[in-house]
């Protein structure tokens, strides 16, 4: 271990009295530009950004080491809300908690100039939710993978309680991951709540309104073997014409899977979400210096 790295450490947010586990990484050396909030998809936890498979692979880590905050959450009804929570929340419930987190965080801790996001897969659908929320924690910029608008599977192939969904679908192909990803990924898993669950399905009709009310700059990342989400050209015209951002930006990664952040492009999709994040932040200061 490099005594230079940035602690990872665990922590607790007060959601309006509901507990929010998460992982904590700070900088060192110099004041927080700004915090990065990850948030995992469905039956996953916080350490998805904090892989250890590969140097490198830690969202937290990276980010630590390049001035940001790193705030990895556990969705309502994972981690230690999963007590208090033990069928979920619906994605409005979990917008409404997770912003009171983030506001229990500025409180204790320097957020630099404020909050972005980094999300994944059904966490995507959170940040977008939690970004169209006028009445929370005002959002810079997001970052999202492994989400899209429109599912290229049928409804019944989607996660439910009991199960994650197919294996194919989550991971993809093999050699895109770390030969110790799939052991070290085990205690990351958790159990899909109920709430969630039964209302993934309602994701393509509900996100034309999410999207007309987000303001923010939001850029998608599709892996090259993404195989949720529809994500060929027409597709991608249909989904960024949804949007009312100032801003969207849609990428591909190739060598990966749907699990980036837990595969070979890990590192290499941390740096890309880091710097539009980065752009996110110029925007804003430009803005804010015409005033």
């Amino acid at each position: 271990m490099n005594d230079d790295a940035p602690e990872v450490r665990e922590i607790t947010l007060n959601a309006d009295g509901i507990p929010l586990s998460a992982l904590l990484a700070e900088p060192r050396h110099t004041p927080s530009r700004a915090v990065v909030v990850a948030v995992h998809g469905g039956g996953m936890r916080a350490g998805y950004f904090d892989g250890r498979a590969a140097p490198g692979q830690s969202l937290l880590e990276l980010g630590a080491r390049l001035g940001w905050t790193v705030l990895a959450v556990d969705r309502p009804g994972y981690g230690r809300s999963a007590q208090r929570l033990p069928e979920g929340q619906t994605l409005g419930e979990q917008s409404l908690t997770l912003h009171a987190g983030l506001a229990d965080f500025a409180t204790r801790y320097d957020t630099g100039a404020g909050f972005l996001m980094i999300a994944h897969s059904f966490g995507g659908k959170l940040a977008l939710t939690a970004a169209a929320d006028q009445h929370g924690v005002e959002l810079i910029g997001l970052d999202i993978s492994g989400c899209g608008h429109r599912y290229a599977v049928e409804t019944a192939q989607l996660p439910t309680t009991g199960a994650h969904g197919n294996w194919r679908l989550n991971w993809g192909v093999l050699r895109l991951y770390p030969p110790n990803a799939f052991k070290l990924s085990g205690p990351l898993v958790a159990r899909v709540p109920a709430l969630e669950a039964r209302e993934a399905h309602t994701w393509p009709q509900r996100f034309p309104e999410i999207a007309a009310s987000i303001r923010a700059p939001v850029r998608f990342t599709f892996a090259e073997h993404e195989l949720w989400w529809r994500h060929n050209d027409e597709e991608i015209v249909a989904l960024t014409g949804l949007l009312s951002s100032s801003r969207v930006v849609v990428d591909r990664l190739p060598n990966a899977g749907h699990n980036i952040s837990l595969g070979w492009a890990a590192r290499s999709y941390h740096l890309r979400a880091l710097a539009f994040l980065e752009e996110c932040l110029l925007e804003r200061q430009v803005a804010l210096s015409r005033h």
